[in-house]
């Protein structure tokens, strides 16, 4: 008789890093215990859904703490791999890069869930299930910037992306359903493209994991080569879907005014920040190969998606019935656009840290993003959610559109918003060290078109209110909902006194 050589069972056996994928795991666990105990809370009792939900984000971002300052932690390998070694052969990377992007999307999650709170209560939304899918969507959220292989990538993108779905589709209004509707089948067209993509790559190399996928690349066979650039154009779809590039941009402006204004903030940051880092870690890493073909084509696609954005946002007039909510969906396109600068820089390999400049763009505009959203939450709550509705808030609330007036200074790069010209300076800077002469005076264009109609919103601010107008609003702003502005407010002027923080925030090369 043969024997059977045995594996040695301790190559095969790993212990899992738990301190490494502590962030998602806590935003995971509290998604389930929120919905345990909502089966047992009466219905008075559900307000404290949101405030386990709160302190289970905070909980989350707590925990990237033991994560900083050392070496990239791994965990889920194909072999043992130490701290600071390779690790090519690793699923999960909590890594500089990884803990940028897990920050922004759980620091957006929870200013979205303070945003939350009372809206859940006064829209009458069902608390259980809508704290459960924004702390599920965050997961996954949290997830995908640590994945680095495209199975977790893909799953960490559904994760994030299933519950938005039903987050839109919460509001018990026709629009909400439409809006969820034309969410979830643009989304589902461009995850099975992305799918498709990703069956194309692995044929060609073999592999899934990202780092071994650029090494099969460079030396792929000839008749392969075909295969494998299809397969990384129709991979990249997915992302930009995400990140609400055109041509995938056209449920944007729909889903924001058909979602409770929160949410809409949430897909605003969070959802983008997905796009942003799924698209940084593929490109970057998987098809570095390929550097200077998506190199050039994100840099048009960032081009056009940013002058696509700010004309869409030119034309929704203020003297009209034209919703600020929509106003806010093509600014995001719009920054979408500059979010793509940088990454594009990264294809043509010179440049110091053109992904930083990526993150940090991101981070400035997640907070004053976010806190411009909460101010919109505040005004429709009394006022309306027309532009011409903002006409005279200064006279009514003086505090709110001071607050407004800030973040829409910072978005448009103008002073006292120092942060936003920060942002803009090194994106800026990204483009012309790159060598994209060309985008980057497309992009100086397209800041001065964004300059228009942020000014003119901040106009109506400190207009005189119209006849007839109450001069004050008929409800207190809740507790959470002053909170969160203040909180928005305190960070955006902070990082306007000293933008430098956002840098070291960022710190040096992200791979």
């Amino acid at each position: 008789m043969t024997s059977l050589a045995v594996a040695d069972p301790g190559a095969l056996i790993q212990s899992v890093d738990w301190v490494a994928i502590a962030p998602p795991l806590i935003a995971a666990l509290a998604a389930l215990g929120v919905l345990v105990t909502d089966l047992f809370l009466p219905q008075r009792g559900k307000k404290l859904l949101g405030w386990l939900s709160v302190t289970g984000l905070a909980l989350a971002l707590i925990a990237l703490l033991p994560l900083t300052g050392g070496s990239p932690r791994v965990t889920f390998c194909v072999q043992n791999v130490t701290a600071g070694a390779d690790n090519a052969g690793c699923s999960y990377v909590a890594d500089h890069f990884a803990l940028v992007f897990q920050l922004l999307a759980l620091g957006g999650a929870l200013i979205a869930a303070l945003l939350s709170v009372h809206t859940v209560d006064e829209e009458k939304l069902p608390g259980g299930e809508y704290w459960f899918l924004l702390l599920s969507s965050a997961t996954g959220a949290a997830l995908l910037p640590a994945s680095r292989d495209l199975a977790t990538l893909v799953i960490a993108l559904e994760v994030a992306s299933l519950p938005a779905f039903a987050l839109v589709a919460l509001r018990r209004d026709g629009r909400g359903a439409e809006a969820a509707l034309k969410f979830f089948l643009s989304s589902v067209t461009a995850t099975a493209v992305m799918l498709l993509g990703v069956g194309f790559v692995y044929a060609a190399t073999g592999t899934l994991h990202l780092a071994a996928i650029a090494d099969g690349l460079a030396h792929a066979p000839g008749q392969l080569r075909p295969l494998a650039e299809a397969g990384a154009v129709l991979t990249l779809v997915g992302f930009a879907f995400k990140v609400a590039a055109v041509p995938f941009h056209f449920w944007v402006p729909d889903t924001y005014i058909g979602a409770p204004v929160p949410v809409a903030g949430y897909l605003s940051v969070v959802g983008k920040a997905v796009g942003l880092a799924g698209l940084a870690l593929v490109t970057s890493i998987a098809f570095r190969p390929y550097g200077h073909t998506w190199g050039l084509t994100l840099a048009v696609l960032a081009a056009v998606t940013m002058t696509v954005g700010n004309v869409g946002a030119l034309r929704q007039r203020a003297d009209t019935a034209h919703s600020a909510v929509r106003l806010m969906a093509w600014s995001s396109i719009g920054q979408a656009g500059y979010l793509l600068v940088p990454i594009a820089a990264a294809g043509y390999g010179r440049g110091q840290n053109p992904l930083g400049a990526t993150a940090a763009y991101a981070l400035i505009y997640g907070v004053v993003n976010l806190g411009a959203f909460g101010v919109v939450a505040a005004v429709s709550r009394t006022d309306g959610t027309r532009l011409e509705d903002y006409r005279g808030l200064f006279a009514r609330r003086r505090w709110t559109a001071l607050a407004l007036a800030f973040f829409l200074l910072c978005l448009a790069g103008l002073p006292p918003g120092v942060v936003g010209l920060f942002g803009k300076v090194v994106v800026f800077r990204a483009a012309v060290d790159a060598g994209l002469g060309w985008l980057a005076v497309v992009m100086a264009v397209n800041v001065v078109i964004a300059l228009y109609y942020y000014l003119v919103w901040t106009a109506k601010l400190f207009a005189p209110a119209p006849e007839g107008a109450p001069q004050a609003a008929g409800r207190g702003m809740p507790a959470p909902l002053a909170a969160t502005l203040g909180l928005t407010a305190s960070a955006a002027v902070v990082l306007s006194l000293a933008p430098q923080l956002v840098l070291q925030v960022v710190g040096g090369s992200l791979f």
